[in-house]
């Protein structure tokens, strides 16, 4: 497709496309897909009948058996959030001070929880593709204070999975993978979950597969998920036994009947979005300075996000001045993920957080934005939007 920014086209008037193309109700970035209200109201019956809401119901232990089998997995524990999922998986791993190595491009939560368990981060930069941790930036940030490695599959795209292994095998390191973008995620046809030690999920209303709040740990091992299970029930083994100090991270019975109803859903909503992500390579090829991230060789993706890339040098619109005109057209997309977290305040003085020290990362986050995507957006939005987005770029 030929950019329409060609100079033999006369560009429309900001006021005839906005009289054009501006959708009738905004178009949020995400919206979860909703299960049939009356199927929700039989299970929330359910457990009014019960009286039974939280500690290990049975829809949290029906929801965990039925996420295993969809995910391919064995050992899966559930949680009130991905947050406290991810700070027990450090404390199951017994990591609880020295450093860990992140990416600095990703939701701050992945960097607070290192800090919750007095950690301190070191940066690492990130791959100009993928947007994910670069292994080979790693070795050379491994320190004697050095305990794991922390990527992040951004955007559901899988990390280089086997160059980070081969590290943190020859280092001693454990691997915790934040993998909230990655449900359903296959690499040459094994769960990416399976990847590390620990994976880490999020089940937040934002993302691809949601019980409104929750998170789950994929462990290796029965004995691993045991130790998980009991970190997050306060430490208990039994009524009377507690072998540590566990923290509250149980998911309750009203998000765990949630969860049951979106798995009869969630082929459907990768369906769906596989279909609109094709709509939007389609429509926003040609345009000079803006790139989208294309399959990658081996996985089965989620098409959990679009991001868009623009380089304003090439395109002639900078990524804000874009991101602030598609709102006139009630596009709301987001700058996923500016600022990097290296910029809050809380952690831009660590050596690892300068500029210089993450060059990819640094012109990434100027240059990202992610459209809307969800399973119920109408394939005709989309055109609108790539069509909207054409004629910006023309103007």
């Amino acid at each position: 497709m030929s950019a329409i920014s060609s100079k033999k086209n006369v560009p429309d008037s900001f006021g005839n496309l906005l009289s054009r193309y501006k959708l009738p109700a905004p178009v949020r970035v995400t919206r979860p897909t909703m299960p049939p209200i009356e199927k929700y109201h039989e299970l929330v019956q359910a457990i009014w009948d019960s009286k039974w809401l939280t500690n290990n119901g049975q829809f949290h232990q029906e929801f965990e058996r039925r996420l295993g089998e969809y995910l391919g997995v064995e050992h899966v524990s559930l949680f009130c959030n991905g947050t406290i999922a991810l700070m027990v998986a450090l404390q199951t791993l017994r990591i609880n001070e020295g450093e860990v190595i992140t990416t600095p491009f990703t939701f701050p939560a992945t960097a607070h929880v290192l800090y919750w368990n007095r950690i301190r981060p070191v940066f690492c930069d990130i791959d100009n593709t993928t947007f994910n941790l670069d292994p080979g930036c790693i070795e050379r940030l491994i320190s004697p204070d050095t305990k794991a490695i922390m990527p992040v599959h951004v955007f559901g795209n899988p990390c280089n999975i086997e160059g980070i292994q081969e590290i943190a095998d020859r280092h001693g390191l454990d691997v915790i993978y934040d993998a909230a973008h990655a449900f359903g995620v296959r690499y040459k046809g094994r769960p990416i979950v399976e990847a590390g030690d620990l994976s880490v999920l999020s089940f937040h209303a934002t993302k691809l597969f949601t019980s409104i709040e929750g998170g789950a740990i994929v462990s290796k091992t029965g004995g691993g998920k045991k130790r998980v299970d009991f970190l997050k029930n306060f430490g208990f083994a039994n009524e009377e036994t507690v072998i540590g100090p566990g923290i509250n991270g149980k998911m309750n019975e009203f998000q765990a009947a949630f969860g049951l109803l979106q798995l009869d859903m969630i082929d459907t909503e990768i369906a769906n979005r596989r279909r609109l992500t094709g709509i939007y390579r389609e429509g926003l090829a040609g345009i000079a300075g803006m790139r989208t991230q294309n399959d990658m060789p081996g996985v089965l993706h989620n098409y959990a996000y679009f991001p868009l890339l623009i380089d304003e040098d090439q395109s002639g619109i900078s990524r804000n001045e874009l991101y602030t005109r598609l709102k006139d057209f009630n596009i709301f997309a987001r700058k996923y993920f500016y600022p990097l977290c290296t910029q809050f305040s809380c952690y831009s003085a660590l050596p690892s957080a300068a500029p210089a020290n993450l060059p990819v990362a640094e012109r990434i986050t100027k240059q990202i934005l992610c459209l809307p995507l969800y399973g119920t957006l109408e394939d005709e939005t989309v055109r609108t939007i790539c069509t909207v987005i054409h004629k910006l770029a023309a103007q």
